[in-house]
């Protein structure tokens, strides 16, 4: 049995498809070469021609005590002074040539015209209206267009040969070094999880199996990072409560106390208990939030500015004890979670009360656009809250969403905040097909969050 003719080699397909890429590449970059230098220059043309319409207005207008032909024939010659390719006849009301001036090329295919009214300054104080004609003779720029059109398209092919001969060497060398890949994989253990493939050098063919084993080791990376720090965040998170808990209990036994003294003690071990309650069903929604369980039930709000206003008034007491007021400015209607929003604005409320400077407004902006990067297609829906007080470094505003985090290193009210009311806004807006934001600078900071219709 005869065995099928064999295709052409890999050497030959990939060399071939590297040629017509670097055709493609040159053609693609000449092209967009000769567009934006002709748009320059028709840009060029256009400024040339409002900035003469310009002067040539000016100096019509300015008046004169004497001389008044010869000034403006010599300062309408200076206006034009360099400028061989433009004409320009001015005729007054009674059709009389004031002024008119040829120009050195006059081709009627390249001719660019513009027609306006002017007014022109008499010695004795009043105007005649006048019509000034000009024409801008723009065929040296479409020589030079001409000129630019067979360089680049020289260039073009020169590339591409260049390219089409270097393909081969690049290839067979490309193709050679596939005994290193094994020995990479040889070096990749759980001890040591930030070692990658590298799949420079590596044949075409194996390039999407390095992708994915890549992609296969950065989620486990990722994945035993977050499980370290999670596990360092909730021990340090829970050992506080834990520690005051235990101490206030411990005196408390020691020796026999007034009823009052234990319900005191009581109460202050609740709030510890609710606390870390709170910690540990904000940990809870995340994780459902990460394993999908946490999709939205999505309803359609007529005023997204009603909704904050009503979470707004739950701070009234908070917000008069420090002096604060809440302004809204702007409104939409929006398809929400109608819960999970409001634990969202709640969130980001709370968080521009407790750092907001007394006697300063909370703004709440709301308003709908078109879609931005990193959102689905269509109109969307962005909440704003900001506040001012303190500038927050740029370094911190990345992970200002992440669990736990604080900008504060000291962990200043710690029992009031633990770290992840901005981490469930992140959340809420993810469920919601969106994306949060954060700005900081001049003393005035802005976090919220858009979401997609």
């Amino acid at each position: 049995m005869n065995a099928g003719k064999p295709g052409p080699s890999l050497i030959t397909r990939l060399s071939l498809w590297l040629a017509i890429q670097g055709l493609f590449g040159a053609a693609l970059l000449c092209g967009s070469v000769y567009f934006f230098v002709a748009l320059s220059l028709e840009q060029r043309q256009d400024e040339i021609l409002l900035d003469k319409e310009a002067t040539i207005k000016h100096v019509l207008a300015e008046k004169r005590p004497k001389n008044l032909d010869m000034d403006l024939q010599h300062n309408l010659e200076d206006v034009l002074a360099g400028y061989d390719e433009l004409s320009l006849v001015i005729v007054d009301e009674n059709g009389k040539t004031f002024f008119k001036r040829e120009g050195t090329r006059n081709d009627p295919r390249f001719i660019a015209h513009r027609r306006f009214p002017v007014s022109i300054a008499l010695r004795d104080g009043s105007y005649i209206d006048a019509e000034a004609e000009m024409l801008f003779d723009f065929s040296q720029d479409d020589d030079l267009l001409d000129q630019l059109a067979w360089i680049l398209t020289i260039a073009a092919a020169l590339g591409t040969l260049l390219v089409s001969w270097t393909s081969v060497w690049l290839v067979r060398k490309g193709l050679s070094p596939l005994a290193a890949l094994a020995a990479q994989t040889r070096q990749v253990s759980a001890l040591d999880n930030h070692k990658r493939l590298d799949a420079a050098g590596q044949p075409q063919e194996l390039v999407p199996l390095i992708a994915q084993f890549n992609d296969l080791l950065e989620r486990l990376a990722v994945s035993y990072g977050q499980m370290q720090a999670f596990n360092a965040d909730v021990a340090h998170e829970l050992n506080t409560p834990l520690a005051t808990l235990i101490s206030s209990s411990e005196l408390a036994l020691r020796k026999p106390r007034p009823v009052e003294e234990l319900r005191e003690v009581l109460g202050s071990n609740l709030e510890e208990l609710q606390r870390m309650a709170g910690i540990v069903a904000d940990m809870l929604f995340l994780s459902r939030a990460d394993r999908g369980q946490g999709n939205a039930r999505r309803v359609r709000v007529a005023s997204l500015a009603q909704l904050a206003a009503e979470v707004s008034d739950y701070y009234e007491a908070l917000l008069q004890d420090k002096e604060l007021h809440v302004a809204f400015d702007g409104d939409s209607p929006a398809r929400v979670d109608i819960g999970l929003i409001r634990r969202a604005i709640a969130n980001l409320v709370g968080n521009a009360v407790r750092y907001a400077r007394a006697g300063t407004a909370i703004r709440i902006r709301i308003f709908s656009s078109a879609s931005a990067a990193g959102t689905p297609a269509g109109p969307c829906v962005t909440l704003l809250v900001s506040n001012e007080g303190d500038t927050i470094d740029p370094q911190h505003l990345p992970c200002l969403f992440d669990r736990f985090y604080r900008a504060d290193a000291s962990r200043e009210h710690a029992d009031l905040n633990h770290g992840m009311g901005l981490a469930i806004v992140a959340a809420i807006a993810n469920m919601h097909g969106g994306e949060t934001r954060a700005q900081s600078e001049n003393g005035k900071t802005q976090i919220g969050f858009t979401i997609g219709e």
